[in-house]
């Protein structure tokens, strides 16, 4: 059923868990680039309204970490220790609080998505009808994504991270189809626009978690049950305990990129359309280094749960050296390629110089990236959730602030500091804070 990660050459065992891991994440993260790809044959006003809706996508995935997180750090280190029954109870736990949660978060985005886009102060009619369209379908049916994202969680926690790649590839693969029918409309298909952009995504995640549950259901120590549905209040309290600071982390990242996307606002809409595309961009991109961070997290838990310690700590080197060297060749395409990549969303050729110096600088601060993710899920691993969330609020803070001081003097330029000094920021923060927590544990 799972893989054991308490033996094995720690690099080889590492590279074959994050590899799934990172083809999954991408897979997953293709999903947004197919949708804007299409979009962007409708112009750069859709192209800026759905890269505003999806920065409600983006902060869903901050409460969405609460069950996952939560439920994933506790399965791995229960099976290090061997304890299978207990690690089933926190699996279905997790499941129902990623269901809960998704359906409230669906529910009060649908209910106030006027309001919410209008924190974003969008003038452009074209665009705020994009905006609204694309919010409130996406998140009014975010629970499915909350699924399978707590789901993936759990396979990953055992050592397997190859279901949760199939998953996403059949879930690609319906999007690749759904996008050009239901945002362009060809034939006698009616033509949605950003809407039919949503309508995809979500089909999609509803594909990619039918296939998780069809799996689940072949796997005897984890097929859920009609009993399991029954609610256990001392491991929701637990998963909380252990969750909510994660989510809080994510949550106030992502409210950070919201704040440098109302800067972006202001400077007109064809800032805001090439903002958009970079930062599906550096979505995409990022994926490496945080499958290498999630792969980290499994196994710091289940050699955590087999009181491994000294494996812990080579293997945060080992994943601090694979991160780095998976981000090389990403570096150079950023630094290298950048217009090349930003052509496959926009046609705009304004827009697109205006992503070059974006790519060019997020390209290089890639690296202290891949070390944040590592450090970050080793910390998580370990149980220790309070410091990785209080890295969370530092990116926040270094974002404002610097957004503050410096998108009035530099413009766009500005904005691509503040990102890259709340990555740089954090990292530092948490390599310290993960060495401090290794040496107790000594």
């Amino acid at each position: 059923m799972e893989g054991n990660l308490t033996k094995g050459p720690i690099l080889k065992t590492l590279t074959k868990l994050a590899i799934p891991i990172m083809a999954s994440s991408f897979l997953g993260t293709l999903y947004n680039i197919t949708d804007m790809a299409w979009i962007g044959l409708l112009g750069a006003k859709a192209v800026a309204g759905v890269g505003v809706g999806g920065m409600f996508t983006w902060l869903s995935q901050g409460l969405a970490s609460m069950a996952r997180m939560g439920g994933q750090v506790q399965i791995a280190q229960c099976i290090g220790r061997g304890e299978k029954e207990k690690a089933h109870g926190y699996a279905q736990t997790a499941m129902q609080l990623a269901l809960l949660m998704g359906l409230a978060y669906g529910i009060i985005v649908a209910l106030f998505a006027n309001q919410l886009v209008g924190f974003f102060k969008l003038d452009d009619a074209e665009t705020l009808s994009a905006a609204l369209d694309y919010t409130k379908i996406a998140c009014g049916f975010i629970v499915f994504s909350f699924l399978s994202f707590t789901l993936t969680g759990i396979y990953t926690a055992q050592g397997d991270s190859k279901t949760p790649f199939i998953a996403n590839l059949f879930g690609l693969a319906a999007n690749m189809i759904l996008d050009p029918v239901l945002i362009l409309g060809p034939g006698p298909f009616q033509r949605f626009g950003a809407a039919g952009a949503a309508m995809a995504t979500v089909l999609a995640q509803v594909f990619s978690l039918l296939y998780c549950y069809l799996y689940i259901r072949r796997i005897k120590e984890l097929e859920f049950t009609a009993t399991d549905w029954k609610v256990r209040i001392h491991i929701v309290k637990y998963l909380m305990l252990k969750g909510i600071p994660v989510a809080v982390m994510n949550s106030v990242t992502s409210f950070g990129g919201m704040i440098l996307q109302y800067f972006v606002n202001a400077m007109g809409i064809l800032y805001v359309a090439a903002y958009a595309a970079c930062m599906k961009l550096c979505s995409l991109f990022e994926q490496a280094g945080g499958a290498v961070g999630l792969a980290i997290l499994t196994f710091t838990g289940q050699n955590y749960g087999a009181n491994k310690i000294k494996r812990i700590r080579r293997g945060v080197w080992d994943g601090i050296l694979l991160s780095t060297l998976i981000n090389i060749p990403i570096c150079l395409v950023q630094l290298i390629i950048p217009e090349i990549l930003t052509r496959l969303m926009l046609n705009n050729p304004i827009v697109i110089s205006y992503t070059r110096e974006f790519l060019f600088v997020t390209g290089i601060a890639i690296f202290p990236l891949g070390w944040l993710f590592v450090t970050r899920s080793a910390c998580q691993g370990l149980g220790k959730t309070f410091v990785p969330m209080l890295s969370g609020v530092l990116e926040v803070g270094m974002r404002v602030v610097t957004g503050f001081l410096l998108v009035p003097r530099m413009g766009f330029q500005g904005v691509v500091i503040a990102e890259v000094s709340a990555w740089c920021g954090a990292a530092v923060m948490l390599c310290v804070t993960y060495n401090i927590y290794i040496k107790r544990l000594y």
